[in-house]
């Protein structure tokens, strides 16, 4: 299929020919804005390199992006109880702390990391400590940049946190995300298989259900990219289903289920 070469060199991402129909599910609605009459002439479209814009369309298309707040609770431990509190006493002695939400989709995974500097430190914007969300489909960089969501995300979530998380709203009004959490975060588009503008070190990466979609050798060189951009002793954090493998695996050393520490 030409649409899955095409993907596979813009983002790396593998998509198999079992995922043939939900493919072509997600792209017809890009047909029938363009008014071309099959997929051969969509490949074709966006084989020209004057269409650029439509190719973050199939981009946007083609990825999945399901998450929430404080997904894989045992990460945003680990964070709270081991990672933070070191950083932000290096912090109130005047270091920078950098945190890096790589594949960030609508924006539940680096708000929940902002909330949880805040519970550990409620004076953090008093420092210097950013996070910086990245994500290839740049329709879920404006989400994240908005910071609504429906009012069911809050279902489950403990009341405080919550506070911590969002302003103030009536009854059946959407969610906003308070500014307090909004000014640590920086949102920015970014293809992972590009170059990578930050120069780090980041103390903590959030790379989550994200490798997963890509070939093996892309998945090396990934990792090893990450571990690269870590500080010394500094947390990646991965999905569920992934498990670092390749010459980085040598530079790092678990740090409970799906976390690594650099060496």
């Amino acid at each position: 299929m030409r649409i899955a070469e095409l993907v596979h060199t813009l983002a790396g991402i593998v998509l198999a020919e079992a995922k043939r129909p939900l493919v072509q599910s997600r792209l017809i609605k890009r047909l029938r804005v363009l008014h071309l009459p099959d997929f051969a002439a969509y490949a074709n479209f966006i084989s020209d390199p004057g269409n650029t814009s439509e190719r973050l369309e199939l981009i946007s298309a083609v990825t999945t992006n399901v998450t929430s707040f404080f997904r894989e609770q045992h990460h945003f431990e680990t964070l709270t109880k081991i990672a933070l509190p070191p950083l932000m006493a290096k912090a109130q002695a005047g270091a920078r702390v950098r945190i890096w939400s790589a594949g960030c989709s609508s924006g539940e995974e680096p708000y929940s990391i902002a909330a949880s500097l805040l519970s550990v430190s409620p004076d953090v914007q008093r420092y210097d400590v950013r996070i910086l969300a990245t994500d290839i489909d740049r329709t879920m960089i404006e989400r994240t940049r908005r910071g609504v969501y429906p009012r069911d995300v809050a279902l489950g979530m403990a009341p405080e946190l919550a506070r911590r998380l969002f302003a103030e709203s009536k009854p059946g009004e959407p969610l906003h995300v308070s500014e307090k959490v909004k000014r640590l975060v920086t949102c920015n588009a970014l293809n992972l298989q590009d170059s990578w503008p930050m120069k780090g070190p980041f103390d903590v990466i959030f790379c989550r259900n994200v490798v997963i979609y890509f070939d093996k050798p892309t998945q090396e060189r990934l990792w090893q990219r990450f571990s690269d951009l870590l500080a010394p002793e500094g947390f990646l954090m991965i999905g569920h289903s992934e498990r670092i493998t390749g010459a980085a695996l040598s530079e790092f050393r678990t740090e409970g289920m799906t976390t690594y520490r650099r060496r």
